[in-house]
């Protein structure tokens, strides 16, 4: 490898980690059953709050399938936005542990 490829990959991994380090303060919110069901989660997929209508908890079966399923589209936008993210530095290229 010559002196600017490896100021280059230098370079990307410090952008990298720059990157990792704003998804943690990041976050998205899933949500389900129209708005009963919220859940924030930062960019690392850690869910931070989960707030709940509290007329969804008459059904505690519906509910755990609300709160599933709003854990789950949060989950899929944190993803997303790490993807986005991500992909600005590797120019779309999947790198393992990022």
């Amino acid at each position: 490898m010559n002196r600017n490829m490896m100021k280059q990959a230098q370079k990307q991994l410090a952008q990298l980690q720059k990157i990792q380090e704003e998804l943690e303060t990041l976050t998205v919110e899933g949500s389900a059953g129209g708005g009963a069901v919220k859940v924030t989660m930062t960019g690392k997929q850690i869910v931070e709050a989960v707030v709940i209508d509290p007329d969804a908890a008459e059904e505690v079966e519906l509910l755990q399938d609300m709160v599933l399923a709003a854990v789950n589209d949060a989950a899929t936008k944190a993803q997303e936005m790490a993807a986005q993210k991500m992909a600005v530095v590797t120019g779309g290229m999947n790198i393992p542990g990022f």
